[in-house]
């Protein structure tokens, strides 16, 4: 029985596992939410909440497991003052970069300075195999 929780990297497209692959790669160690949405769950393919020191594995936006990460650190963070510890393990190459995406891919909210986010950092425990289809 699968006991730890679960947290998907989405994409408004299925076949895009991008954001998997950066963190299978290392290369990708934090994730942002809105305060707001960080602690509500999203069903089957998240719990949402995740505390520090928590395995959690990590789904492809197919639901498919690609591996298990531990939290290593949960901050409040503000819009207009990303860190620069939270842009770098988002993968961005500066804070500009990190808003200008993260509007463009919420829409629906009016992002302004003083939005409140939640910054995950993990570490990679372990890499899953998937099969192909």
């Amino acid at each position: 029985m699968n006991v730890r929780k679960r947290l998907t990297f989405w994409s408004a497209d299925a076949d895009d596992d991008s954001l998997v692959r950066a963190v299978l790669a290392g290369r990708k160690t934090v994730t942002a939410d809105l305060v707001e949405d960080y602690y509500r769950g999203y069903g089957e393919l998240g719990e949402g909440g995740y505390a520090a020191g928590e395995l959690i594995d990590i789904l492809d936006p197919r639901g498919r497991r690609r591996g298990t990460i531990r939290a290593t650190k949960v901050e409040v963070i503000r819009f207009g003052a990303i860190p620069e510890a939270v842009w770098r393990g988002e993968g961005f190459d500066s804070a500009r970069a990190f808003q200008e995406c993260h509007v463009a891919c919420m829409p629906q909210y009016d992002l302004h300075d003083d939005v409140e986010f939640v910054a995950l950092h993990f570490e990679l425990v372990e890499a899953a195999m998937v099969e192909q289809g």
